[in-house]
C-alpha cells in the first residue's frame, strides 16, 4: 500500500467529503486493493453509512466486495428494490466492535450525509481511527481554498472528528487529464500547507491516466471506475 497511498495506520479508516468528491470510488478502491493482501487483520469490511445520497453508494457493489473476501454493511436492506430507504442495519455494529476486523467507512456527502457518524462515535477513538477528506477541485464547492475548508470544516463540526489526511481526487470522469490531476494536487497541498494536514494520495482513473505522466507525486492511487456505469458515457 505504501507505494500508492500513506500507510492507514488505524484499523478504522472514515472517508468523507464533499457530494460528488469520489469518495465511495476511493472507498471499493481501496477495499478491493486491501482484499488478499496482509492488510494486518484477519477480516475486511466495508460500512456504508450513506443514506441520504441514493446515488453510487459503495454497497450497490456489495457482490464484487463479497467475492473479495470484504464484508459489506450499511442498508437493512439488500434488495435494490428498497435501496432507496433511509435504513441501517442492525448489524452495522459488528466490524466496528470487531478489533480483528480493517474497516473502512463510506460517509454521506457533506456535513448533512457525515452526521450519521454521530451514532457510532463510541468506536471513533483517536487511536482506533483516522478520517480521510476527499477533494474534487472540479466540484463548485470545493474548487478553491475557501471552499473547501469550509465543506472540510463542516464535517468536523458535526461529527468531531478532525480529518487529518486530505486525498486529492480532482477528475472530469473520462476526459481526466494529467493537467486535470495536477491541478487538485495544487489545491491539496495549499490545504495541507495552510491548515496542518497531511497529504494522503493523489488519486487518477487508470482508465484514462498513466501513473508516469504524474511523476513527481509521491502517491499515487489508481482507480478503476467501479462506479461508473458505462451507460453514462455513451454519447448521444
Amino acid at each position: 500500500m505504501e507505494r500508492y497511498i500513506r500507510p492507514l495506520d488505524r484499523r478504522i479508516t472514515v472517508i468523507c467529503g464533499h457530494y460528488g468528491s469520489g469518495k465511495t470510488e476511493l472507498a471499493v478502491n481501496l477495499a478491493m486493493m486491501l482484499a488478499g493482501t496482509d492488510h494486518g487483520y484477519e477480516r475486511l469490511a466495508v460500512v456504508d453509512l450513506d443514506i441520504i445520497n441514493p446515488y453510487f453508494r459503495s454497497r450497490e457493489q456489495r457482490k464484487l466486495l463479497e467475492d473479495a473476501g470484504v464484508g459489506v454493511y450499511g442498508s437493512a436492506y439488500r434488495g435494490e428494490i428498497t435501496a432507496e430507504l433511509p435504513a441501517l442495519g442492525a448489524d452495522i455494529r459488528a466490524p466496528l466492535e470487531d478489533a480483528d476486523c480493517r474497516v473502512l467507512i463510506d460517509a454521506g456527502g457533506n456535513d448533512s450525509g457525515a452526521i450519521v457518524l454521530n451514532q457510532f462515535g463510541k468506536y471513533f477513538t483517536p487511536e482506533n481511527t483516522r478520517m480521510l477528506a476527499v477533494v474534487n477541485a472540479n466540484r463548485p464547492d470545493t474548487r478553491d481554498f475557501a471552499g473547501a475548508v469550509e465543506q472540510i470544516a463542516a464535517i468536523e463540526a458535526v461529527t468531531g472528528l478532525k480529518a487529518e489526511g486530505i486525498v486529492n481526487n480532482t477528475h472530469l470522469l473520462r476526459e481526466t487529464d494529467a493537467a486535470t490531476i495536477l491541478k487538485g494536487h495544487r489545491l491539496c497541498e495549499e490545504i495541507c500547507e495552510k491548515t496542518g494536514r497531511v497529504l494522503w494520495c493523489d488519486c487518477y482513473p487508470e482508465p484514462v491516466v498513466r501513473r508516469e505522466e504524474l511523476e513527481g507525486l509521491p502517491y499515487r492511487m489508481p482507480l478503476k471506475l467501479y462506479m461508473r456505469p458505462t451507460w453514462l458515457d455513451v454519447k448521444i
